[in-house]
């Protein structure tokens, strides 16, 4: 049995189940909370959609089959989560996600959390144009220095797929930051 087996059995074992959780919660909350920040932007929105990702983890636990790592499932986990609750704030101010989001870069610099600059607010604009998919890509692999088996064990793509998504990803960011 490997290391990851043996901790899921713990994490399903109502003995075992909230000490393992703790370690759970320690060693992934601050990958996830980057993950899902980079995603939402917000600081206060990205705490909501990691509690309710760590809630749906918890909660889905026993139907995880072990086909990817733990790792991946709960980043793909986060990934539907930061998605879905950017498209239910936009349908909620009754804006496409792509205008919410642009709406949140806006307001980047009021967030007490953000310590960019101009340079990584144009950064973060490029990023908004990007087609979901590579934007998720290129967050996965700029901003959080995942592998390619990582991101494609979470988006369920396949490695060549995602290297021309990052391609074109960067492509598209770099005639972006190239304009006035």
């Amino acid at each position: 049995m490997t290391e990851e087996e043996e901790f899921i059995r713990r994490l399903l074992d109502p003995k075992t189940q909230n000490a393992a959780f703790e370690v759970l919660l320690q060693q992934y909350q601050r990958p996830l909370y980057a993950h899902i920040r980079s995603i939402v932007l917000n600081h206060d929105d990205a705490d909501d959609v990691l509690q309710n990702t760590f809630v749906k983890v918890f909660r889905h636990l026993q139907n995880f089959k072990g086909e990817s790592k733990l790792f991946s499932w709960m980043y793909r986990i986060a990934t539907n989560e930061s998605i879905t609750f950017i498209n239910n704030k936009a349908k909620k101010h009754r804006q496409t996600s792509e205008e919410f989001q642009q709406r949140q870069i806006e307001r980047i610099k009021a967030d007490d959390y953000f310590d960019g600059d101009e340079i990584q607010i144009k950064l973060q604009k490029a990023v908004a144009l990007l087609p979901e998919k590579q934007q998720l890509v290129f967050k996965m692999k700029y901003y959080q220095d995942l592998k390619y088996e990582e991101i494609s064990g979470i988006l369920g793509t396949s490695v060549g797929a995602l290297k021309a998504s990052y391609f074109h990803a960067v492509k598209k960011i770099e005639e972006y930051m190239s304009k006035d």
